[in-house]
Order: structure tokens, then C-alpha cells, then sequence
């Protein structure tokens, strides 16, 4: 490639820059008034994500008396609720994750994640928590809450519990164009999600909660009010980008290792690679973890916000386009 082909400058300008490190350290203070503890976990680790929807990177260690496979992580999840185990009290992460895959104005495959745990904390308590330092960083503004269900019903005049998956799969071939006979429920409901609900969100701060049960990822599960199974999970939007997804955490060991098994299913029915689970995680939900509510937010996405740039490109120094 000749040399004035490469993408060599960063994308984000010095302003932005300077504004991303401002919030940095905004972050950083919130937390130290709240005195909820900073900590720096590994980015590499034995297990990667099991969930289909995420691809992991790996890399291979060389040192030891037999190669080892280390994934890098998709989120610090697994490493903080460890350390909850150990009773680090309240924790939170500002750091890099990593993402096969993902690749658009606002995915990146390296990309920071500001993630924080609560123990003790109802998904209540971090919810109030969460708007409080998104108001600290990009202003006050109202808040909308609704369910899953009631963001269905008012957008597309279906409940996601109840339509058929007939119904579901010509609502999502209408708005997308894609032929979604292939598609199972889920994969119905994300594409209804992506390409309807969420742009009806434009120009809203929307909590969205009550997800069905079987989006639950690492949630705890209970009923709602017309009975159905429903995850203890809430999103925040801003501008219809989703930018935090938050749980009441799963402290089950059993039911952790049922959800990986199942999550090795999926993988292998939709033809992708096993990925090891994460065994340290069980041992740590085994000793005890604390019941707890955790949450992650998209960092570069919320630099985005406040500096009012069009892609995650412009807030990172140099983005994997310019790797």
C-alpha cells in the first residue's frame, strides 16, 4: 500500500480528545465520592464469552509446558464478580474489551467499557445510580421507563410474549427486508429491536426493562405483572443507542453452568465454535458471590454523546480502520 494511502492521523480530533479524558477523570471522581473501588482485572483469560451473539479473539500462549488458548475478554465481567467473591465491596472498571465482529459507526472491535458492581443494590438503586452519572456527564435530562412489552405494543401493536413467531417473523422481514423465516423468536425480537424500537427512541433517555426470560444472559429471572418469565435486566438508550445494560446478577452456580451448557447448544446448532467456559466464574458463584447488581456502559459510545460526533471512530485515537 503507498504510504499516502494510509489512514496514519487519528480519528478523533484534539478537542475530542481532551473532552474524552475530561470525562475520564469525571468518571473516576464520581466513583471516589462514592468511594466504590477502582480495580484493573486481565484482559486475557482461559474462558471466552460462551454467548452466540458474541465472538471472542483469542491468542495462544507459548510459555508454558503446553500451548495455552487465552481469550481476550469481552467484558470484565467474570474477573470483578470474582473479586466480589474474595468481598471487594462495591467495584467498578474503566478499561479496553475486545469483540470479534463488530465492526460499524459504533462498534469497534477494541472499545472501552465502564462496568460497576453494586452489592447489596437492587437493580432499582443502580438504576438511579447509573442516570446520576449520565446526568453528570452529559447534562440533566427526563427519563422515560418502559417495558420491553409496552415498547412493542406501542411501536409495532404486538406483545413479544404473545404473538406468534409467524407474526413476529413478518413484522421483522416488513421492517428489514431480510427473510427472517430462518429466524428463531430471539432473533425476531432483536431485529424488531434494532431497525423499530430503537429509533423510535430518537431523542429520548429511555430505561428499558422486563426482558423475556430467555434474554436473560447472566440476569436473575422472575415473573411480571401479567405473569410471564421476565429477566431482572433494564438498558438505558440516549438518542436510540443503546448505551448501558444493567442485571440483578445471577449468584446460582448450578444455574450459571445450565446457562453455559445451553449457550454450547446454541453455538453448535448455529455452526459456531465451542468456546471454554469459564470455570473460575463457577468456582467463585460456588464459594459465594453477593447478591449484587452490575451494569456495563459503553464508554466510547458516551464520548460520542457528549461530543456530538457521528461515529465511534472520531472518539478513539485510532480505531481498528486505522490499526
Amino acid at each position: 500500500m503507498p504510504k499516502s494511502a494510509l489512514a496514519w492521523p487519528s480519528g478523533a480530533t484534539l478537542a475530542v480528545l481532551q473532552q474524552r479524558a475530561q470525562l475520564t477523570t469525571a468518571v473516576r471522581d464520581f466513583f471516589a465520592q462514592r468511594q466504590v473501588l477502582e480495580v484493573h482485572t486481565p484482559i486475557l483469560g482461559r474462558g471466552g464469552s460462551t454467548d452466540a451473539h458474541l465472538a471472542s479473539l483469542s491468542t495462544q500462549l507459548s510459555g508454558l509446558a503446553e500451548p495455552v488458548t487465552l481469550y481476550l475478554q469481552t467484558s470484565p465481567e467474570f474477573f470483578m464478580k470474582r473479586l466480589l467473591a474474595c468481598g471487594s465491596g462495591p467495584i467498578y472498571q474503566l478499561g479496553p474489551c475486545f469483540r470479534d465482529g463488530e465492526i460499524s459507526w459504533r462498534h469497534n472491535p477494541e472499545f472501552w467499557m465502564l462496568e460497576w458492581y453494586r452489592p447489596g443494590w437492587t437493580l432499582a438503586e443502580l438504576e438511579a445510580e447509573c442516570c446520576a452519572l449520565v446526568d453528570q456527564l452529559l447534562g440533566t435530562a427526563p427519563y422515560r421507563r418502559l417495558t420491553y412489552r409496552e415498547a412493542f405494543v406501542a411501536t409495532l401493536g404486538l406483545d413479544p410474549f404473545q404473538a406468534s413467531l409467524e407474526a413476529l417473523r413478518d413484522a421483522a422481514h416488513h421492517c428489514s427486508g431480510i427473510d427472517a423465516q430462518q429466524l428463531d423468536r430471539d432473533g425476531c425480537l432483536d431485529l424488531l429491536i434494532s431497525h423499530q424500537i430503537e429509533p423510535s427512541f430518537q431523542g429520548q433517555r429511555v430505561v428499558l426493562y422486563d426482558f423475556p426470560a430467555s434474554q436473560a444472559a447472566l440476569a436473575q429471572i422472575h415473573q411480571d405483572a401479567q405473569g410471564d418469565a421476565v429477566a431482572a435486566r433494564f438498558e438505558l438508550y440516549i438518542n436510540g443507542i443503546e448505551i448501558a445494560n444493567a442485571y440483578q446478577e445471577l449468584t446460582s452456580a448450578q444455574e450459571q453452568a445450565a446457562r453455559f451448557h445451553a449457550d454450547q447448544q446454541q453455538r453448535a446448532l448455529l455452526g459456531l465454535p465451542a468456546v471454554p467456559a469459564d470455570q473460575h466464574l463457577l468456582a467463585a458463584l460456588e464459594a459465594g458471590l453477593p447478591e449484587c447488581s452490575g451494569i456495563a456502559l459503553g464508554f466510547d459510545r458516551l464520548v460520542m454523546l457528549a461530543c456530538n460526533t457521528a461515529s465511534l471512530d472520531a472518539t478513539q485515537a485510532f480505531s481498528v480502520q486505522r490499526c
